[in-house]
């Protein structure tokens, strides 16, 4: 070896750090791509009046491969975006178009048969540039389950508004649930150790399809079934399978309540 050779491999080391710690220039991630998927981040516009920046976390998957719910049930990986290594950014929220329920070979799941994109609130820390790095931990499945980790990094000013990228977040968030309330939504009617009873009411005209109670706090349900109806509202029972040893003082349990004719999401207090 000649006594260029270490200047070389110092340069080309120096280089590769360079290039790894380098920041993002484009307002969408590089396209992650794995068996059965592909998976990218993408954003548009500036921080809004709340210090949030809006993004849609999209997972384009391969025929006869899917995805999870926020509440995947009895199998499955829900999908998490974790921002800790991200500038200026002090925390992210998925958000999540309405599910189905499916049996399968994999048993009783809920989630998505087809390409989804999630939206993504990411929240500034202060005023000035951010820069997203998010490590996505997501499952997909074919007949088994396959973790998928991706590390996606985008500026989200790197680059002027992409039209198309504008349409994406907005179709994200066209396809989201509205806020339960004026006669779409579920109450708690009763609840004991082993389950809970919920009213679901939907607007005249619509039919129901099904109520996803997602699991928070160290509770753990089974599928809601549907259990004759009260005052015009369908009931639901749903199976308690573990429950905290003292009640949770949180906001409660996310749901989400499907009809024909869209769906919408709120919370029960916990029992």
């Amino acid at each position: 070896m000649d006594q260029k050779t270490p200047m070389r491999l110092t340069l080309a080391a120096s280089l590769l750090l360079t290039l790894a710690a380098a920041p993002a220039s484009a307002s969408s991630s590089a396209w992650f791509s794995t068996e059965g998927a592909r998976l990218r981040l993408v954003t548009s516009g500036p921080a809004d009046a709340d210090g949030v920046i809006h993004g849609v976390l999209t997972i384009d998957l391969k025929p006869g491969w899917k995805t999870y719910w926020r509440d995947p049930g009895g199998s499955g990986v829900p999908p998490s975006v974790d921002v800790s290594k991200s500038a200026n950014i002090a925390a992210a929220e998925i958000r999540f178009p309405a599910p189905l329920r499916f049996n399968d070979e994999s048993g009783v799941w809920v989630g998505y048969k087809h390409s989804v994109d999630f939206p993504v609130d990411f929240r500034i820390a202060s005023t000035g540039p951010a820069e997203i790095r998010a490590d996505i931990f997501i499952g997909i499945c074919q007949t088994i389950c396959v973790p998928v980790q991706a590390h996606l990094v985008l500026d989200p000013a790197g680059e002027a508004d992409s039209p198309d990228d504008a349409a994406l977040l907005a179709a994200a968030r066209q396809a989201l649930p509205g806020p339960a309330g004026n006669g779409f939504e579920a109450q708690l009617l009763r609840s004991d150790p082993k389950q809970l009873t919920v009213a679901a009411s939907v607007p005249p005209g619509s039919e129901i399809g099904d109520l996803f109670l997602a699991g928070t706090e160290d509770y753990m349900f089974g599928p809601p079934v549907k259990n004759g109806s009260s005052g015009g509202r369908t009931v639901f029972t749903v199976p308690i399978l573990t429950a905290p040893a003292a009640k949770p003082a949180g906001a409660g349990l996310a749901y989400t309540l499907v009809s024909d004719k869209g769906a919408v999401e709120g919370l029960l207090p916990f029992p």
